[in-house]
């Protein structure tokens, strides 16, 4: 199977909008959306964690603790990009998170997998800092 313009613009747009439902319950203070959007055996990196975290039930108690408490005003998804193909697509983005202390920029890789029931769950997230301050 490969994927034709047609097909690959709406592999884009879907992307893109599984995405941007999960960053607007994220910036609410609800991770649910994208713990449902991520695969059993999902991988994750951030800048706050010193080891990947492996698998979806590490990624819910990693998320538990900050429940309720993000509050983002206002965000941009700057450049979103998706490259598929049979199955996978890699949505890369710079995101700008407005917040009452100002603005918290990020570089954002998400690895999709489209599964056997047609839907597309992420199974590799990696979350960096732009132009991080270095010590």
């Amino acid at each position: 199977m490969s994927f034709s313009q047609t097909t690959g613009d709406n592999v884009t747009q879907t992307i893109i909008a599984l995405e941007k439902n999960a960053l607007e319950k994220w910036n609410q203070g609800d991770p649910d959306e994208y713990l449902a959007l991520s695969a059993d055996n999902v991988t994750y990196f951030d800048p706050s964690i010193e080891r990947r975290l492996d698998g979806l039930e590490a990624l819910k108690k990693y998320y538990e603790p900050v429940r309720g408490l993000v509050h983002v005003s206002k965000y941009e998804m700057l450049d979103p990009q998706v490259c598929a193909s049979e199955g996978m697509a890699v949505l890369t983005y710079n995101l700008h998170s407005y917040l009452d202390s100002g603005v918290s920029k990020w570089n954002c890789t998400e690895v999709y997998k489209l599964e056997k029931d047609g839907k597309w769950k992420i199974v590799h997230t990696h979350w960096s800092y732009i132009k991080p301050e270095l010590k």
